[in-house]
């Protein structure tokens, strides 16, 4: 049997799957929670499937998983929901895996300080992303400027679907490929992380939809896809 610890200022007080904290606004769920000390409000990572089904032999031929460890096989990590993304008819999308909320339109050029294509240098990236609010990129949320901001490397990487290649996303349902609109609109090639390279900073993490992630220089022109939520 699973027991989740249900925690209320700080105190442990039942056995449930939901988690509340001092402070902390959205709902957490812990998974076979166990601690001594629950004044760090801490809780284990859930880390997410990749999506990946399907196995390869060394010369990249599919075979059977069954037997395999790869991946495909195992399909280690938290289970997808269904529907994965969900559209909230208001310029945003939720991913029901992470609680995070991305802007619809994955290239909008109205945002502050980007090109035509909404592209712009990393440290212009960043302040396009912080000064997204209501009425902008078909915004209808609310959302004031400082709610939005450029993700991190780890917040691109979960939206991977490795099953899939160029571009490795899924759909909304989590069912299959993304393509234009379902749930994404003009999804581009290559995006910002706020990630700094610690082993040279005057590079950052950026996020490619083929599923790989590599650093580039700080000066480049790279696409703003604006996140908020899941903190």
């Amino acid at each position: 049997m699973r027991c989740w610890a249900v925690v209320i200022v700080g105190v442990v007080v039942g056995c449930s799957s939901l988690v509340w904290g001092q402070g902390i606004e959205d709902i957490v769920f812990y998974d076979a929670f166990e601690s001594g000390d629950t004044s760090g409000w801490w809780a284990p990572a859930r880390v997410g499937e990749t999506g990946q089904k399907t196995c390869y032999n060394a010369a990249g031929t599919v075979i059977s998983c069954a037997g395999t460890g790869q991946d495909g096989d195992l399909q280690p990590g938290v289970a997808w929901p269904e529907p994965r993304f969900v559209d909230n008819s208001d310029g945003t999308v939720t991913d029901m895996l992470t609680g995070l909320v991305w802007l619809l339109d994955a290239s909008c050029a109205d945002l502050a300080g980007t090109d035509g294509d909404g592209k712009a240098n990393w440290t212009t990236a960043l302040t396009a992303a912080a000064s997204l609010a209501d009425g902008t990129c078909v915004l209808t949320d609310t959302s004031v400027a400082g709610d939005w901001r450029l993700p991190s490397r780890f917040e691109l990487e979960s939206l991977l679907d490795l099953e899939y290649s160029s571009p490795a996303l899924s759909n909304a349902a989590g069912t299959g490929q993304w393509t234009e609109g379902d749930v994404f609109e003009g999804v581009q090639s290559l995006y910002w992380s706020s990630t700094s390279n610690a082993s040279n900073a005057l590079n950052a993490w950026y996020f490619s939809v083929d599923g790989a992630l590599t650093t580039a220089g700080k000066d480049n022109s790279i696409s703003v896809w604006p996140v908020r939520g899941g903190q």
